[in-house]
């Protein structure tokens, strides 16, 4: 069974530290937003991805 958490309850310890994270967020938001490299499919970045963990746990298997 998972704890339900409260949208009351805040995972910072003040309102200061909670204004940082938002506005360090909206900033990565704004930068992606902003980036001129063309986008890609959801499927491509998945495919990079796996290949890229295949290739590390090969690598992992082969220090072995």
């Amino acid at each position: 069974m998972s704890a339900r958490l409260s949208p009351l309850v805040s995972e910072f310890e003040s309102e200061e530290q909670a204004a940082r994270y938002d506005a360090w967020l909206r900033a990565k938001v704004q930068a992606s937003l902003d980036d001129p490299r063309p986008n890609i499919a959801h499927s491509e970045a998945m495919a990079e991805l796996k290949s890229r963990l295949a290739a590390k746990r090969d690598k992992r298997s082969d220090d072995r």
